[in-house]
């Protein structure tokens, strides 16, 4: 089993696959376009060039996305909320360039920090809207920091 998580935009599907290609390394295998649907289709000529299906693979993990009109999705325009997309590393040297380049345009919420489960923690929103946890993975030797 896989379980994918599909990310929902309002015309910037494209745009931030491949910011997420990018700073993740990984490669979009599908992204079709409303206007490419099949013969017959209706399609609003104002979202004929956005993303009905997106795919993006990054090592054997995998993202969806789509774009959705607010007709479609009457809260496409809200902010996201109600979960994270969270990367988790065992290496923090790979987590804080995630975490460098994912905020850029967005906001940082938390910083990358050492907690009490993870030598690098942090959560951010990306310049689409999308929230994000980045999470380094504890070796075996680590031990959490002493509270002063």
């Amino acid at each position: 089993m896989k379980i994918v998580i599909s990310l929902s935009f309002n015309g910037q599907c494209k745009e931030a696959f491949e910011f997420y290609a990018k700073v993740l390394g990984g490669k979009i295998t599908a992204a079709v376009p409303y206007g490419d649907g099949p013969p017959g289709m209706p399609v609003d000529p104002k979202v004929k060039d956005w993303l009905m299906h997106c795919w993006l693979d990054v090592g054997d993990q995998a993202l969806m996305g789509a774009d959705m009109d607010i007709a479609w999705a009457k809260n496409i325009d809200k902010q996201k909320n109600g979960f994270d997309v969270t990367l988790h590393s065992s290496s923090m040297a790979e987590a804080r360039g995630w975490f460098e380049q994912m905020p850029v345009g967005g906001r940082v919420v938390m910083p990358l920090a050492a907690t009490f489960w993870s030598p690098g923690h942090g959560s951010l929103v990306d310049k689409f809207g999308v929230p994000w946890m980045i999470n380094v993975i504890p070796g075996a030797d680590w031990k959490p920091p002493t509270q002063g």
